[in-house]
């Protein structure tokens, strides 16, 4: 980076020259902590409806630098005496260890909190939970089941509550699906994503999220499986905004043709399983496979959110190929998070001088 672009990112006026370094690096961060903190301390994050294209670019440039301070080992501990609660309905690998490991790595403490151990599961009100754990910690995670549920945990809690997933959503997995594109692509706007498979939470938040990042977005799904009609209405509208192009349709080649990035995910998700048998033989044909992905971009990414089921939505071919970059993507969960939880959960001084 040139020296004058170096002075610009210092930011606030300054004209003093940084040198390159842990310096440097810790300016970038306080600049980019700031930034994020201005519109995003202290709110939720339930879906990205509520979020702006500012803040989202907010959120990703507090990923990458986040992730440039834990690869070279710089301290960041930007959450130091702060407690999360982490509630967990549905099982999980990457959400929960990298909730845990992320606010470890910011300085602070989180609580594996299964839903069935907690009193939710024997009748207590959602709206009294949320009072209650307000008194205790800093900000809570959930990941469950019906959206209706996280949303009126947020209403009734005073700390921010950030959506792990539900059937809805999945809003922290775009965050790191668009770190994992941004690395990989160089930018976003203009980038075309095609998702197939299942309209699930993962396509509306695709939908939600790509319009406002200039991103085009395609969603191929079987008939009865499109993704929720209000979030599409939503979706197109930002694109017009942005001068981007959102398409649903039936038909898995028309959705692949010439995209930049494919993507899909599980057939059957977690509370779905009693539906395996009726839905599989009306998902044969929307498996990614080679003959697929050759009228994608010849230099495509790959992309899957994890767990993968081989040989169903995906052939082993793709998924283990070099066009995959599921473990980049599986890693971003843990920056994205991180950015997330402390934009969230900052006080104004945690990083160096006051904000």
């Amino acid at each position: 980076m040139a020296i004058s672009e170096a002075a610009s990112e210092i930011g606030r006026g300054s004209s003093a020259i940084v040198p390159l370094g842990s310096n440097y690096l810790s300016v970038r961060l306080q600049n980019a902590l700031w930034e994020a903190h201005q519109t995003l301390a202290g709110r939720d994050l339930l879906h990205f409806s509520d979020l702006t294209e500012r803040e989202l670019e907010q959120l990703l440039r507090l990923s990458q630098v986040l992730k440039e301070a834990q690869k070279t080992h710089f301290t960041h501990r930007l959450l130091a005496g702060k407690t999360i609660g982490l509630i967990f309905d549905k099982s999980s690998t990457r959400t929960r260890v990298s909730f845990e490991v992320g606010m470890l790595q910011l300085g602070g403490h989180a609580l594996f909190l299964p839903g069935n151990q907690l009193q939710t599961g024997r009748g207590e009100p959602i709206s009294d939970t949320a009072q209650v754990m307000s008194r205790y910690v800093d900000g809570v995670m959930i990941r469950t089941f019906r959206q209706a549920d996280v949303e009126t945990f947020a209403e009734y809690a005073t700390v921010p509550v950030i959506n792990g997933l539900t059937d809805e959503f999945h809003p922290c997995q775009l965050l790191a699906d668009a770190l994992t594109i941004l690395e990989h692509m160089g930018g976003l706007r203009g980038v075309t994503v095609a998702y197939v498979g299942d309209g699930n939470n993962l396509a509306n938040s695709w939908l939600q999220v790509a319009p406002k990042l200039g991103m085009n977005i395609r969603v191929a799904t079987p008939p009865g499986y499109k993704p929720l009609a209000h979030v599409v209405e939503e979706a197109k509208f930002h694109a017009v905004h942005n001068h981007t192009q959102v398409l649903v349709t039936t038909d898995p080649m028309r959705a692949v043709d010439g995209a930049d990035v494919i993507y899909t995910d599980t057939w059957v998700s977690m509370g779905d399983e009693a539906e395996a048998q009726v839905r599989l033989p009306q998902f044969e044909r929307y498996q990614v496979n080679e003959e697929l992905c050759k009228l994608a971009k010849p230099d495509h990414i790959f992309m899957h959110c994890l767990p993968a089921h081989r040989g169903e939505e995906v052939s082993e071919e793709v998924i283990d190929g070099e066009h995959s970059v599921i473990f980049d993507q599986a890693e971003n969960r843990l920056h994205a998070q991180k950015a997330i939880m402390a934009a969230l959960m900052a006080d104004a001084g945690a990083f160096g001088e006051d904000l």
